[in-house]
């Protein structure tokens, strides 16, 4: 059956009208339902009738043809990645997870002459049209150089880097209407920082050279696996790099136990590489930026679009954290959480004892006398329960550091990643092979 594509919206105005016609349709759904409702003498709320499942598809399936920020956006606030959200937004938005439908052919080949001249083609003894991976903001091909270089060339929807600010907005609009998110949560500083972070994602350019840094910085260690950055074909909306062999994470699940239990613990050693020696932090933790080569024993690393470097001060924040979690140490745990920022000077003991309770819980991990089993712990979910618990706190709730949020996303989701292999893995030996920064 032939793969089917849907165009993508790209000036400004069409993204705009596509997603007023959703609140149209939206807000359509709401009437008829509660029309019926009350006719039948039934009481429903508002929010059940904006959640209902037809509104749900509606939505997702607006945001997927979009791709780009409206996409993303959502896939940022999604509660599987530990975030702030309620269930019931969490549920709309998972729905984002799922691979958009790929460019037709006309306007990929439209893109690849605006960006490689018309003759694009005598740069390549081939390129496959159909897409292997699709994603928020754009879609990977295969192609092979004329000198033989296999190349993965992931390629821009078109619109996605000049409607981020629109796109953005108006996400934002469409999440306060439907009155779900928590009051006390400041959405604006959010909302800012996704800006800035997906105009970093859309620039190529930039993440080839986060491909570069990357390669350098975990070369002594040879279990990952780095594509290499080729410049002369990348352009700031198409990213060249080596083609690489592996399977999705997705299909160890049933594999050894030896070795399910080898990813994860790689991908927990990633994070500390990342956090104490490169201070560079991939913070997307999607198990499609990932895959393993058997043959090479390798963990490959495929997505550096969302890498924030973090600042010597956090960095020493979030060792002290660790390292207090560790030892069960609550006096550096609170020094540590007012360096990286979650205590203000007019802080409630209460509150404040709340917020170390909710590290202490997310630290479990590294107290474990033997290896932590991922499978059987709900420590996940404890922590976005703890967590929703304080964001209802009137008065009380504030939102935490833009970096911490995203640190926190990286490590929730590698919970998870490591809940669905099913993963036993030694955090605290992980941990104890690193020493405070020198630099911080």
């Amino acid at each position: 059956m032939a793969e089917k594509s849907k165009k993508v919206p790209s000036s400004r105005v069409s993204r705009l009208a596509h997603l007023g016609g959703l609140a149209g349709k939206v807000a359509s759904n709401v009437m008829i339902s509660g029309a019926k409702q009350v006719l039948t003498g039934r009481q429903v709320s508002r929010k059940d009738l904006l959640l209902q499942p037809k509104n749900i598809h509606a939505i997702a399936d607006k945001l997927a043809h979009l791709r780009g920020a409206a996409m993303k956006l959502g896939q940022l606030l999604s509660m599987d990645a530990g975030d702030l959200l309620p269930k019931e937004l969490a549920t709309l938005l998972e729905k984002l997870r799922a691979d958009a439908q790929p460019m037709p052919h006309k306007q990929l080949i439209a893109l690849l002459k605006s960006n490689w001249g018309v003759d694009w083609l005598d740069k390549f003894s081939h390129i496959e049209l159909r897409s292997f991976a699709r994603a928020s903001i754009g879609q990977v091909h295969e192609a092979t150089t004329e000198s033989g270089k296999k190349l993965a060339l992931k390629i821009q929807y078109p619109g996605v880097a000049s409607s981020i600010d629109s796109d953005v907005d108006n996400v934002a609009m469409l999440i306060k209407l439907s009155g779900l998110m928590p009051k006390q949560v400041a959405i604006e500083p959010l909302m800012m920082e996704a800006k800035k972070q997906l105009l970093v994602e859309t620039n190529y350019q930039i993440e080839g050279q986060r491909l570069v840094e990357f390669a350098d910085g975990l070369a002594p260690y040879p279990q990952f696996k780095v594509p290499r950055y080729y410049p002369e074909y990348s352009t700031g909306c198409i990213l060249a790099m080596e083609y690489v062999d592996g399977q999705p994470l997705d299909d160890f699940t049933d594999a050894s136990v030896e070795l399910r239990d080898k990813l994860a613990s790689d991908l927990i050693l990633l994070f500390f590489i990342e956090m104490f020696e490169l201070q560079t932090v991939q913070s997307d933790p999607n198990l499609a930026n990932y895959a393993y080569n058997m043959q090479q024993k390798q963990l490959v690393l495929l997505d550096f679009g969302a890498s924030r470097s973090i600042d010597d001060n956090l960095v020493e924040g979030y060792w002290k954290l660790l390292k207090a979690g560790l030892e069960n140490d609550r006096a550096l745990m609170a020094e540590a959480v007012q360096q990286i920022g979650y205590f203000g000077e007019q802080i409630d003991d209460a509150y404040k004892e709340m917020v170390l309770a909710l590290f202490f819980m997310a630290t479990e991990p590294l107290r474990a006398k033997q290896p932590y089993d991922f499978a059987t712990s709900d420590v996940a979910m404890r922590i976005r329960d703890k967590g929703m618990s304080l964001s209802t706190r009137e008065g009380e709730w504030h939102t935490p550091p833009v970096d911490a949020l995203f640190i926190h996303r990286k490590l929730a989701g590698l919970y998870l990643i490591a809940a669905r292999l099913e993963a036993k893995v030694n955090v605290a030996a992980l941990f104890s092979q690193f020493e405070l920064p020198s630099s911080s």
